[in-house]
């Protein structure tokens, strides 16, 4: 029950391939021009900086629209009518949404997106209004916010899909568990089952999605869920306190030994595991978080284990990084044409090439830059403050 039909959505896929594919030379004019007819597609798609003008306009025009109503018509207005409201505003910012989508065949324009967000703002809002009054119904009214926005979250992300309202479901259900048990043990052994029981979903819905349009969305869902799995685990990244404190106390003071160390362990396992699973997949953005949570238990060892950390620590992670990638790119390169099981480091298209270029430049302009010595300026024993100054100037 996607929002974009099927012939749409491999036609528009076909066509940004066909873009790459003539850029690189592997297509002629008369051969991009005659497939290009063959892919027409009815959706309106929009550059990544109009997207997100589009989008943050539409926010705006949301929330001032909305703020405009309640000043007008509810000043002074009982919090049940302005629950009501709310959810009346979270039903319409939804139609309008699907609307967009249907009427003008938007895809990730910005404008639908805002809309879905903002219905998900406006229900939570509502259903916080209305169960939030006292303390018991408030917790009630916890639970009910993270479960429903979990849950709409998710609808949004498998209508739209819309890549980052899946992340919104995971930081939901981060605050489910705080309302069953006060264990931070606990709670974050419920974390990694929700996650756990999401990745072995999305790992099977996706087997049957290896080459199509929708490789790209469970790819990018199930790194999300590995990724959130190993922070949950790793108890030196984030001192959590569920839901209302992101850092508290030392880890080693909040949880017991036996579970410390078994995190301990896991956070050594979990890099191989996520590595060979993407390498067996060929899936990048799965390969790329093994290699993140691998650099993430490097960086937390030393806390882990109570160890002293020094100031050469960066400088020796840098080292062992740099040995490995010029290890890997030349065993890749001694490989037949360069490749080795299907992979290789030399880039294949301008499109890797920019990336890596854009790269370099982002690294280049976050390095600090040592700044040149200004020249002594001779003071020839000046008095009074003068920079130097004498009778003679």
């Amino acid at each position: 029950m996607r929002v974009y039909t099927e012939a749409n959505m491999e036609n528009l896929r076909a066509r940004k391939l066909l873009v790459e594919w003539q850029t690189e030379g592997f297509l002629s004019d008369a051969q991009y021009q005659k497939l290009e007819q063959e892919t027409v597609s009815e959706l309106r798609a929009t550059n990544l900086f109009l997207r997100l003008a589009l989008f943050l306009f539409t926010v705006i025009c949301v929330a001032a629209a909305t703020g405009l109503f309640f000043l007008m018509f509810l000043h002074g207005a009982s919090q049940q009518a302005a629950t009501v409201l709310l959810l009346i505003f979270a039903a319409a910012s939804y139609g309008a949404a699907e609307y967009a989508v249907s009427e003008f065949n938007f895809y990730h324009h910005g404008i639908e997106e805002a809309l879905a967000v903002c219905s998900l703002g406006f229900l939570c809002a509502g259903l916080l209004s209305t169960f939030g009054r006292s303390l018991v119904s408030y917790h009630y009214s916890e639970f009910l916010v993270s479960s429903v926005g979990a849950a709409f979250s998710l609808w949004i992300w498998h209508r739209f899909g819309l890549w980052y309202a899946f992340l919104g479901a995971m930081i939901f259900a981060v605050i489910l568990p705080a309302d069953w048990t006060s264990s931070h043990v606990a709670q974050r052994i419920l974390i990694v089952v929700f996650y756990a029981i999401g990745l072995f979903v999305i790992a099977t819905i996706r087997s049957h999605h290896r080459v199509d349009y929708l490789a790209p969305t469970y790819s990018l869902a199930e790194a999300f869920l590995w990724l959130g799995i190993y922070l949950t685990l790793n108890l030196q990244i984030f001192a959590w306190d569920f839901p209302r404190g992101w850092f508290g106390a030392q880890a080693s003071h909040e949880f017991s030994g036996p579970f410390y160390w078994i995190t301990w362990v896991l956070i050594w396992c979990l890099p191989p595991v996520v590595l060979a699973r993407g390498i067996a997949i060929k899936d990048r953005f799965i390969i790329a978080v093994g290699a993140v949570v691998g650099i993430l238990t490097l960086v937390s060892n030393k806390p882990y284990l109570g160890w002293q950390r020094h100031t050469w620590d960066p400088m020796l992670l840098g080292i062992v990084l740099a040995g490995a990638a010029f290890f890997l790119r030349r065993w890749l390169a001694q490989g037949p044409d360069g490749v080795r099981y299907g992979f290789t480091a030399a880039p294949l298209s301008k499109k890797e090439r920019g990336r890596l270029n854009t790269g370099s430049s982002a690294f280049g302009l976050l390095s600090p830059h040592p700044q040149p010595d200004s020249p002594d300026l001779p003071t020839r024993g000046g008095e009074s403050g003068g920079g130097g100054a004498v009778r003679d100037f």
